[in-house]
C-alpha cells in the first residue's frame, strides 16, 4: 500500500500515491483494453484530488484519480461520489470524460480511486497559455460561448432523470454551504481573519431566495476544463469533487469571479487568469448569454460573487493548512501567497456585499 501520511514519505509523487503492482493488476483485470506494464505520470497533484495519466503497453492512455494524501474532508474527496457524478453527467450534453472503473478496496492502493478516459485538450491555466493556444480572438469568443452553453446544459439537466436526485438536498443551498465552509474555516484557519467572519455574517443576512435548482459544479472555470484549441470548444469539464445540488446561480457567480477582465487586479497574488489576455466575452455578455440559453434571470450577481469569494477563501485556507502540515505531494510552494490570496478574497467579498446595500 501507499505509505500512510504519518510515515516518512518518498519525494516522488507516484511512489507516494500509487502502489504500482496491485494497481496494475487491478487495471488489467477491470479496465477493458488496458494491458500492462503501465506507466504513471502526475498531471495535477496537490490542492485537491490527485490526477495521474496512465499509459499502458499499447500506448492507450487513461486517467486515474485518487484523494490527496493526509486528512481531508470526506465528502469533498469521496471517489465513489465523484465517479457517480461524472457517470451521470455523461448522460447529458455536457462534455465529460467517460468513466471506466471504480476501485473501493483499500487493499489495492490504500484509498479508493477511479479511472476514466484520457481526453486530449489544453487546460488554460493563465493568460500566457490562452495567448499561445488561442491566438485568434474568434476562438476566444467561440470558447466563451461553449463555456456558457456547457454550464447552461448542466443547470438545465434534471438531477432525478440523470441519476443524481439523491446526491444532496436540493433546497437551502446557500444555508448549507455557509454552514459547511464556516465549519471548514474554523477547523483549518491558520490565524484569525476578521474579514472572513464579517463576510460570513453579511452573507447570512443578505442571502437571496433560491429560484433555480439543479446540479451545481462547484468549481466551474477555464482552469478546470480541457479546451480544444483547434475548434475553441470545451472538450471536457473536469474536477467534480465539489459538485452538489442546489442554487445553480452559485456557479454563475464563481465563473464571473474567474472571468477576470484585462487590466483588473488579480485576487490570487501571483496567479493570473486566461481571460485577462482579452478577446473573451465580457462579464455582462456572459450573463446575457447564460440567461438566453437557460431562461434563468440572473439577479443578485454580486451576492453570488461575494459568496464564492468567501467560500474560496475557506477552501484555500484549508489547502494552506495541509501544506503547513506537510501532507501535500508538492511541498515547494510559497505559502505566503496562499495567505495573501485568502485575505484578498475576504476583502473582495466584503466589497461586493457593500454594493448590495
Amino acid at each position: 500500500m501507499a505509505p500512510a501520511s504519518g510515515e516518512e514519505q518518498p519525494s516522488d509523487p507516484v511512489t507516494r500515491s500509487i502502489d504500482v503492482t496491485p494497481v496494475s493488476e487491478w487495471l488489467t483485470a477491470e479496465i477493458e483494453s488496458a494491458s500492462g506494464p503501465f506507466s504513471f505520470e502526475l498531471i495535477t497533484g496537490g490542492h485537491s484530488n490527485l490526477t495521474f495519466k496512465v499509459t499502458d503497453a499499447n500506448d492507450n492512455r487513461f486517467v486515474l484519480r485518487r484523494p490527496p494524501l493526509g486528512a481531508v474532508l470526506a465528502t469533498a474527496h469521496d471517489m465513489g461520489r465523484e465517479h457517480k457524478i461524472i457517470s451521470a453527467v455523461g448522460n447529458t450534453s455536457v462534455p465529460v470524460p467517460k468513466c471506466l472503473g471504480l476501485c473501493e478496496d483499500p487493499e489495492v492502493n490504500g484509498s479508493s480511486f477511479y479511472v476514466m478516459d484520457y481526453v486530449d485538450g489544453t487546460v488554460l491555466h493563465d493568460a500566457e497559455i490562452a495567448k499561445a493556444e488561442l491566438p485568434d480572438h474568434s476562438l476566444r469568443q467561440t470558447l466563451s460561448a461553449s463555456v456558457v452553453t456547457s454550464l447552461g446544459d448542466l443547470h438545465l439537466a434534471d438531477p432525478d432523470q440523470i441519476g443524481l436526485g439523491d446526491l444532496a438536498r436540493k433546497e437551502g443551498y446557500i444555508d448549507r454551504q455557509l454552514k459547511r465552509w464556516k465549519r471548514q474555516w474554523e477547523d483549518s484557519k491558520t490565524r484569525d481573519l476578521p474579514a472572513m467572519d464579517q463576510a460570513y455574517e453579511s452573507l447570512l443576512a443578505a442571502k437571496p431566495e433560491q429560484r433555480y435548482t439543479g446540479v451545481v459544479h462547484g468549481d466551474y472555470r477555464l482552469g478546470n476544463m480541457l479546451t480544444n484549441a483547434t475548434t475553441g470548444q470545451v472538450a471536457a469539464v473536469l474536477d467534480w469533487e465539489l459538485c452538489t445540488l442546489g442554487d445553480v446561480l452559485a456557479d454563475v457567480g464563481y465563473l464571473l469571479n474567474n472571468w477576470v477582465q484585462p487590466g483588473e487586479e488579480s485576487l490570487r497574488g501571483a496567479t493570473d487568469f486566461p481571460t485577462m489576455q482579452g478577446g473573451f466575452t465580457s462579464r455582462e455578455e456572459l450573463i446575457e448569454a447564460y440567461s438566453q440559453h437557460t431562461g434563468f434571470e440572473v439577479t443578485n450577481a454580486n451576492y453570488y460573487r461575494a459568496f464564492q469569494n468567501w467560500r474560496l477563501g475557506a477552501i484555500v485556507e484549508g489547502v494552506l493548512a495541509r501544506y503547513l502540515k506537510g501532507v501535500m505531494v508538492d511541498d515547494s510552494v510559497d505559502t505566503d501567497l496562499y495567505r495573501v490570496q485568502v485575505e484578498n478574497l475576504a476583502d473582495e467579498s466584503l466589497r461586493l456585499l457593500q454594493t448590495l446595500e
